[in-house]
């Protein structure tokens, strides 16, 4: 098979979620548009996800691939799914979420919208999340179409809360999630490296995914904090007051508290015996002096984190 053979890969990471794949699969034969495959990458899945899959192949309006790998991590099923993936465009939808029936013609017409000259400068087309009520998860943009880095956005307008669209499938290959680090690292560090570069997201106000919460989802690790993600987090922070420094003027407190929690991650890694690899180490004058600053805030966190943990 050649790159590029479908508009969309709509990529799932999954891990023993067949209790809530059907839920993602019915949101797909329900989509207006057909041209997109269905990629499924199971983290070694001890449940019947194999089984279920199989099902739906002999069955599914549109192609589903499954791909099985030892269980690693989210971030190494997402690396395996972009190597894999035959859509020119991605979109990550996970195991126990759905897509509204419109989000694929949606964001398709989005991308198709921008200037054909000018779409190997975006990397994106970024939309809403709603909850199964109808309400909006986190801020709207402050204009209905909005073309910019995530950095503007995130740093200059202050939006905040999930975001959902589709990513440049060639464009992700260039920036793999680092497979070296163990456990939990934050989708954002990717995101801003690609920001960073120059790329550019078409953000719009239009929702294109329905978020559910379930318990023991691999997304779910994003949000837990202290010890057990230590590391992930301490890459956040030293990311946010090394590399994000040009934004500084923008969200000054930001990056005050992205000091005191590159600060609380570090002692939790000290307690734990763990060594900082290189890229966790913090570079320049501006960087050590906000954290140093902020350090007696750094230890009153940690400390928090210990007392009720």
């Amino acid at each position: 098979m050649t790159d590029n053979q479908f508009s969309f890969t709509v990529l799932t990471p999954t891990y023993n979620r067949a209790h809530t794949l059907l839920r993602a699969y019915e949101s797909l034969c329900n989509q207006h548009f057909s041209d997109f495959e269905w990629l499924i990458i199971d983290d070694g899945s001890t449940d019947n996800t194999r089984e279920l899959i199989e099902q739906w192949q002999e069955v599914s309006p549109f192609p589903i691939r499954y791909v099985w790998q030892k269980n690693q991590h989210k971030k190494t099923a997402f690396n395996n799914g972009v190597k894999n993936a035959w859509g020119r465009l991605l979109v990550v939808l996970d195991s126990d979420d759905t897509l509204t029936p419109d989000a694929l013609s949606q964001m398709w017409a989005c991308w198709r919208s921008i200037p054909a000259e000018q779409r190997e400068g975006y990397i994106a087309v970024t939309g809403l999340c709603a909850r199964p009520d109808g309400s909006i998860v986190g801020d709207k943009y402050p204009e209905d179409v909005m073309d910019m880095t995530s950095m503007d956005m995130t740093f200059r307008h202050s939006v905040k809360g999930e975001k959902f669209g589709c990513m440049q499938t060639e464009v992700l290959k260039y920036f793999p999630f680092p497979e070296n680090i163990d456990g939990f690292v934050p989708e954002s560090i990717v995101w801003r490296a690609i920001a960073r570069k120059g790329y550019l997201t078409r953000f719009v106000n239009q929702v294109f995914r329905v978020y559910h919460e379930t318990a023991g989802s691999l997304s779910e690790e994003g949000a837990q904090t202290g010890k057990k993600h230590a590391m992930g987090l301490l890459l956040l922070a030293r990311d946010t007051v090394v590399e994000c420094l040009p934004w500084f003027r923008f969200q000054p407190a930001s990056f005050l508290m992205a000091a005191a929690r590159y600060t609380r991650f570090r002692l939790h890694l000290r307690a734990g015996g763990v060594q900082l690899p290189g890229l966790a180490h913090l570079q320049g004058l501006m960087p050590t002096l906000l954290v140093a600053s902020m350090y007696p805030v750094g230890l009153l966190l940690y400390l928090r984190d210990k007392k009720l943990h």
